[in-house]
């Protein structure tokens, strides 16, 4: 058993070798008391709060799948609790949306966006708007909100470091609340090459490595300015679709520790530094979204519907290769099947499905394969009610 999942370990090392070469559409943080080039737009607020949630990675204690019980060695070792592992169950803090400033009520979220799983909340803006955040830190350790692609000034940056100042920058103590504001300059929504929009996220970056393996990220979309909805979203798709390939190294997260403790067999499970020892490898869930071996709630369209696909990378090393099986995306302007995303990579892929039936959408990187990085997508032929997500948080 543990010679088989050793195996992962050399491939996971060579695909973090490969990732290092990170390249990504992270725009350069703009300066203090720089100009934005935006107006004319609305201002869009949302209520976010940083919350402590038990997740799990693979709520049913099967593999959706195959359809079958976890029989792999491997699948087992990953995704059901016993000696020496803590199955699929890790406490997290993740972003959750509520519907006003007192954050007494969580916003839902309607069946179609019930797939996001322990992504934060979908941000939406279009270009020329501003975004405003109200953040409540309900964690044990200061977090921030740190956007990709949009215009902050240094109090709306998120991120904790040496600048010369005394400033803060967004981040927020235990029981705090703190106040960003970004704008949406031109340079956030897409160029005239691209779709009518862009993918971006937002992520905390106190401690990046352990604020983003604790689960603390989310997307943002931008739609060209002219091209959106009353929402935000682009007025030439009929529906839209946000996949994060998120390797979770539970290992370097702030809930380790929180985690062990959770184990059936709390004793028996070693906390090791070494990448490429099984005991680490176990705790590197290769996740959709948060959800292991199918149990991603299965993005679902109709055929001949313009359907957008948001992907995107976390911060670990990783080298992702998302493939659906039955029909083919336009990305980078190339028809195609597989795409690549690297570390914290971002792309947009349009579908127009063809083909009825229920299809795999999964990482053709091996190991992350192996490791459940797998789930399904529908394609109707007529109208059905989407599926709603079955687990998750506990």
């Amino acid at each position: 058993m543990v010679t088989r999942i050793a195996l992962l370990a050399p491939a996971l090392l060579i695909v973090g070798f490969m990732g290092c070469s990170r390249v990504d559409r992270e725009a350069v943080s703009a300066q203090s008391g720089g100009a934005a080039p935006v107006g004319g737009g609305q201002t869009r607020t949302y209520f976010i709060a940083a919350d402590e949630v038990v997740w799990d990675y693979a709520p049913s204690g099967r593999n959706q799948v195959s359809g079958e019980a976890f029989t792999n060695p491997i699948e087992r070792l990953i995704a059901l609790p016993g000696k020496g592992v803590i199955g699929p169950k890790y406490k997290k803090t993740i972003y959750r949306e509520y519907t006003d400033a007192s954050f007494a009520t969580l916003k839902a979220r309607p069946p179609e966006w019930e797939h996001l799983g322990f992504l934060g909340p979908l941000i939406r803006a279009e270009v020329g708007d501003t975004i405003k955040v109200v953040f409540k830190n309900n964690g044990k350790h200061p977090f921030t909100m740190h956007p990709h692609g949009v215009f902050y000034e240094k109090a709306s940056e998120g991120a904790d470091y040496s600048d010369g100042t005394t400033m803060n920058r967004g981040v927020t103590p235990p029981g705090g609340t703190h106040h960003y504001e970004w704008k949406v300059p031109e340079r956030a929504g897409p160029t005239e090459h691209e779709t009518s929009s862009a993918i971006w996220m937002y992520h905390s970056h106190v401690d990046e490595n352990q604020d983003v393996n604790a689960g603390l990220i989310g997307p943002m979309v931008i739609t060209r300015r002219g091209a959106a909805k009353p929402d935000g979203s682009p007025k030439d798709v009929d529906r839209e679709f946000v996949i994060g390939f998120i390797e979770m190294d539970e290992n370097l997260s702030w809930h380790f520790d929180e985690s062990i403790a959770m184990a059936v067999q709390p004793k028996t499970v070693r906390k090791v530094e070494n990448f490429a020892e099984p005991d680490y490898v176990v705790n590197l869930k290769e996740s959709l979204n948060g959800f292991i071996y199918g149990h991603l709630p299965s993005p679902t369209m109709k055929k001949g519907e313009r359907v957008r696909w948001y992907l995107f990378g976390s911060t670990n090393f990783e080298m992702h290769a998302p493939h659906w099986h039955g029909n083919v995306v336009v990305a980078n302007h190339m028809r195609t099947d597989v795409v690549g995303l690297l570390p914290m990579g971002m792309l947009v892929a349009d579908m127009t499905p063809d083909a009825a039936g229920t299809w795999l959408f999964h990482c053709h990187t091996g190991p992350h394969l192996l490791a459940g990085m797998v789930g399904k997508y529908v394609v109707q032929d007529a109208a059905a009610a989407s599926p709603t997500a079955t687990g998750g948080l506990n």
